[in-house]
C-alpha cells in the first residue's frame, strides 16, 4: 500500500477552523487590510496557485524567471507526464507502483520563478558541512544496503543511485538506522521503519506545499495568531504564535513544530522559530534548525511569505526562500474537510502484519526472502519531472 490516506468529512468543532480547504474560488469582496484592533490583517485561507520547485534546476543556471514560452512548454511536458499510463512487466513492483497515477495528485501551472529559493542567487540549497555530509552518507549507505537485493537495484532504478545489486540480502537488515528514521526504509520491523506520513505525522516546518495541495488558514485575535495547515494526504496540523514578548522555551523543551515567537515590524509579521525536536527533519536539519519567517500582505488577495533557514551544523550558510499565496473564498469554503489521516490506524498496522506474513512464508519455504522485495520506493515518475 503506497501513500493511501483517507479523509472524513465533518463540520468544524471550533470556530478557528470554520473554512474548508477545498478551493473553489476567490473572495468576492476584498478584505480589510487592518483588523478591528489595528493590526495588519493576514487572515484567510491561502494557497500557492502555481508550482515552483524549491531549488532551481541546474539547466536553468542563473535564470531567475521563466519566459512565457518556457512555462507553456513545461506545462505541456508535465501534463503529458501526469496523464501517461505507464506499464512495465506485469506483476512487478514497478508496474504496481506506476498504477498510483495522476488521479491521486493535483497539478497547477508552472510558476513564473525558477525556484522558491531567492538566496543564494543560484537558487540552490547551500553546500552541507563536512559533518552533515558524513551523516547523510551513512544514512544513504544504510538505505541502499536494505535495497541491494531488490529489482530496484537490479534494474538500476534512480532509487538505487549510488548503490549496486547483490542478490544476497544485506546483513545490515537487522541494524537500527544511523539516526531516528523519518522516511521509508525497506523493512517493516516496527512502526518507526515507516515514513512520518505513514505514521500520520507531518513533516512540519518549513512547509512549501505538496503534490496533493497545501493550504493554510490564518486566524488572528488581539494578542494571538494561529495558522492551520492542510498539507499532503491528511497530515493537517496547527501552530500557535506567541505574540506577548515572552522568550523562547528552555533549550531542553523540544516540540515537533518548534517554538514560534512573533512580533510586528511595520506591516510584516516576523516569527522566530527554534526548539525543534530531533525526531523532525528538514533537508537534514533537526534540533538545530532555526527559522525566521516574514508574512506580509501585498494586496487585497495576495500574501507574501519569506523564510530564512539556517542550521550551522548542516549548511555552510543560511538560505532564503520566497512564496506567494492567493486568498481563497471564505464563503465557498465554509465547510471544513477535516484532514484526518487514518493510515496509522489501519494501513500501517496492515503493513507490519503483511511483513510478518512474508517472513513466515519464507521460513516455511513458500515465498522469496522479504529483503528481495522493495516496499520502500515510490515510483511515480519523479525522475522524469522537467522542473527538477
Amino acid at each position: 500500500m503506497r501513500d493511501r490516506f483517507s479523509f472524513s468529512l465533518t463540520l468544524p468543532a471550533v470556530a478557528l477552523l470554520v473554512s474548508a480547504v477545498s478551493i473553489t474560488g476567490l473572495s468576492a469582496q476584498a478584505p480589510s487590510l487592518k483588523t478591528p484592533w489595528g493590526e495588519p490583517d493576514l487572515q484567510g485561507i491561502w494557497t500557492d496557485e502555481s508550482d515552483t520547485p524549491l531549488q532551481r534546476s541546474p539547466k536553468f543556471a542563473n535564470q531567475e524567471t521563466f519566459t512565457e514560452a518556457q512555462r507553456a512548454e513545461l506545462d505541456r511536458e508535465r501534463s503529458n507526464l501526469m496523464r501517461r499510463d505507464r506499464r512495465v512487466e506485469r506483476g512487478t513492483e514497478l508496474d504496481v507502483a506506476g498504477a498510483y497515477n495522476a488521479v491521486f495528485t493535483s497539478q497547477k501551472r508552472t510558476g513564473a520563478r525558477t525556484s522558491l529559493i531567492i538566496d543564494p542567487p543560484n537558487g540552490r540549497i547551500p553546500p552541507m558541512t563536512p559533518e552533515a555530509q558524513k551523516l547523510a552518507a551513512a544514512d544513504r549507505d544504510y538505505r541502499l544496503a536494505l535495497l541491494q537485493s531488490t529489482d530496484t537495484c537490479k534494474n538500476k532504478s534512480v532509487a538505487c543511485a549510488g548503490g549496486k545489486y547483490d542478490p544476497t540480502p544485506s546483513p545490515r537488515r537487522s541494524e537500527p538506522p544511523p539516526r531516528y528514521n523519518t522516511v521509508r526504509i525497506n523493512r517493516h520491523d516496527g512502526p518507526e521503519d515507516g515514513a512520518l506520513p505513514d505514521r500520520c505525522l507531518t513533516l512540519g516546518l518549513p512547509e512549501f506545499g505538496a503534490a496533493t495541495g497545501s493550504f493554510r488558514r490564518i486566524v488572528q485575535t488581539p494578542g494571538g495568531i494561529s495558522i492551520f495547515y492542510d498539507v499532503g494526504q491528511g497530515q493537517g496540523w496547527q501552530r500557535n504564535i506567541i505574540m506577548d514578548g515572552r522568550p523562547h522555551l528552555p533549550a531542553n523543551v523540544r516540540q515537533w513544530y518548534g517554538d514560534s515567537r512573533g512580533r510586528w515590524e511595520g506591516d510584516t509579521l516576523v516569527i522566530d522559530v527554534t526548539n525543534f525536536s530531533e525526531k523532525t527533519d528538514y533537508q537534514g536539519a533537526r534540533e538545530n534548525l532555526h527559522l525566521v519567517e516574514r508574512w506580509r500582505r501585498t494586496g487585497p488577495e495576495s500574501l507574501e511569505y519569506i523564510v530564512t533557514i539556517e542550521d550551522p551544523t548542516v549548511w555552510t550558510r543560511p538560505w532564503t526562500a520566497k512564496q506567494e499565496f492567493t486568498r481563497q473564498s471564505d464563503q465557498d469554503n465554509r465547510l471544513y474537510n477535516e484532514p484526518r489521516c487514518i493510515e496509522g490506524n489501519y494501513g500501517h498496522p496492515g503493513l507490519l502484519r503483511g511483513a510478518r506474513v512474508e517472513e513466515l512464508a519464507y521460513a516455511e519455504g513458500r515465498g522469496p526472502h522479504p529483503a528481495t522485495k522493495d516496499n520502500a520506493t515510490d515510483f511515480v515518475g519523479v525522475e522524469d519531472d522537467p522542473l527538477q
